[in-house]
């Protein structure tokens, strides 16, 4: 009873405070989870009760307009918002944002649960507005909060907007899929369920249960697993077909269409070693920083490619696989994987390089959209492997 009590008082005092700082949402789940790693095993509230969206649901802003002290940590040479960071803005509110479903409107930084990690796995869509470029003249508004909760995974929803002369203008939409671990990562530990208030709640449910099936018949349906299907067949062999000489009868002479590059030539690299201070709250490499150097190098060669300054317009499909530890060493590799039109598709492949022993371990993928202002040469592969 006394704790019910608490958690409505701490409820209606937050409803009267102003927006919270991207600063203080960090600071707040640096606290929290500073917390979790003092209580003993077993310790807090295993079994949580029903949470309802509004009970994780949170507004913080990027104070862009208003401290221009943060100013040079987001713009760009265009004097545009940097999408990177907008990125790992993106994974702290993400993390937040469960931490809070599951406090159940209890305070931040006073664990109602039992210790657990939250961690990003997947990055499932990221919808962005071609209309509206982020500039740093306006506050950026987030906004987000739990829509699906399955037993150890969580699907959180956030949109981000600004207020321009007092006109809203959205800028992104959001899904990213988040896991609980407990302390030492081996095992998964159990969400507060989430519970609806509305029919329109319901269906927001219901399209992030539509969301998960559809995320594991992809997994299941993936090339690893299975060969092309006869539409991507036909697509391949209409490929290599435009690619052979009509003056040579030989299927090993193969020349580039016009307009046309080998996508085997459309690759860019870097390397990151690791620094303590990208470490995130659990002492590893904050998925976050990894979210931004892996676009930053696909923009890079989306500009190599097109010739010019591209824009991003969507993510998808990101998958976090293994931890990065500080130290290590990624090796990071994008290629241009499809063009239709203005647009390209870049994916981005991360590994961790094992020093002593040359082998490398895959830690995450990538897949971001582009939009050039003009045509984009056709990518072709060189063979069907």
């Amino acid at each position: 009873m006394m704790a019910s009590s608490i958690i409505h008082i701490a409820r209606r005092f937050q409803s009267t405070l102003r927006p919270k700082t991207i600063q203080y949402v960090r600071d707040a789940l640096q606290r929290h989870v500073s917390a979790l790693m003092k209580m003993p095993p077993n310790s807090g509230e295993a079994n949580l009760p029903p949470r309802t969206m509004s009970e994780s649901r949170d507004l913080a802003i990027i104070p862009l307009a208003s401290d221009k002290s943060m100013q040079l940590q987001y713009i760009n040479w265009r004097q545009l918002v940097r999408f990177g960071v907008v990125l790992e803005d993106l994974d702290t509110f993400a993390a937040y944002l469960v931490y809070r479903h599951n406090q159940g409107g209890a305070p931040m930084g006073q664990p109602y649960h039992q210790p657990m990690s939250i961690v990003t796995a997947c990055v499932d869509n990221i919808q962005i507005n071609e209309d509206h470029n982020i500039t740093p003249d306006w506050d950026i508004y987030m906004q987000g909060n739990v829509t699906w909760v399955g037993r150890s995974s969580i699907e959180v929803s956030m949109e981000l907007w600004q207020d321009v002369n007092g006109q809203r203008s959205d800028y992104l939409n959001a899904r990213f899929v988040m896991v609980a671990r407990d302390p030492s990562a081996t095992r998964s530990l159990p969400l507060a369920p989430l519970k609806t208030t509305s029919e329109e709640e319901e269906k927001i449910i219901e399209r992030g249960e539509i969301a998960r099936k559809l995320r594991k018949m992809n997994e299941a349906r993936s090339l690893l697993k299975f060969p092309p299907n006869e539409a991507e067949r036909s697509l391949l062999h209409d490929m290599f077909v435009k690619t052979l000489d009509p003056k040579n009868l030989s299927l090993r002479h193969r020349v580039l269409p016009p307009h046309h590059e080998w996508i085997d030539e459309t690759k860019l690299k870097n390397a990151i070693i690791c620094f303590p201070s990208q470490r995130s709250v659990y002492n590893k490499v904050f998925g976050g920083y990894i979210m931004r150097i892996a676009f930053e190098l696909a923009w890079a060669n989306a500009a190599k490619y097109s010739k010019e300054r591209a824009d991003i317009v969507a993510v998808d499909d990101i998958k976090f696989k293994n931890p990065v530890e500080i130290g290590d060493i990624l090796l990071l590799s994008s290629q241009v994987c499809y063009t239709l039109g203005r647009r390209m598709e870049m994916s981005v492949n991360v590994e961790v390089l094992e020093v002593e022993t040359g082998n490398r371990k895959t830690t995450n993928t990538f897949y971001f959209t582009f939009l050039s202002k003009t045509d984009v040469p056709t990518v072709v592969p060189r063979s069907y492997a």
